[in-house]
C-alpha cells in the first residue's frame, strides 16, 4: 500500500464522525483505492455504490480542503461512476 493511501485513510477516518451509510470508493490514479463504508475508511478495491476517480494531487487537494469536490467534478478533475446521490452524501460527510 502506498504512503498516499495510508495517509488518506488516516485523514478520512479523522474527518468522518463514525461510518458512512453506503459504500464509496476513491480510486487514486497510480496509488490504489480506498473504500468508505459503515466501518469508516480503509484501503481496498471492493465494489461500491459510487466510485470517485482522481489524480493523487486532486484527491489530496480535496482532502485538504483546497479543492471543492463539486468544482473538481465540474472541471473534469474528479470523475464519478455510480450513484450520484451517494457521492453528494459523501461530500456532506467529509465537508
Amino acid at each position: 500500500m502506498s504512503d498516499t493511501i495510508t495517509e488518506a485513510v488516516t485523514a478520512l477516518n479523522a474527518k468522518m464522525d463514525g461510518g458512512f451509510d453506503g459504500t464509496a470508493k476513491f480510486d487514486i490514479e497510480g496509488e490504489g483505492a480506498i473504500i468508505i463504508d459503515e466501518n469508516g475508511a480503509r484501503a481496498g478495491d471492493d465494489d461500491a455504490d459510487v466510485t470517485l476517480s482522481a489524480s493523487a494531487e486532486t484527491f489530496k487537494a480535496i482532502l485538504d480542503g483546497e479543492e471543492n469536490p463539486t468544482a473538481a467534478f465540474m472541471t473534469g478533475k474528479l470523475s464519478v461512476d455510480g450513484d450520484m446521490g451517494m457521492a453528494m452524501k459523501l461530500a456532506g460527510v467529509l465537508g
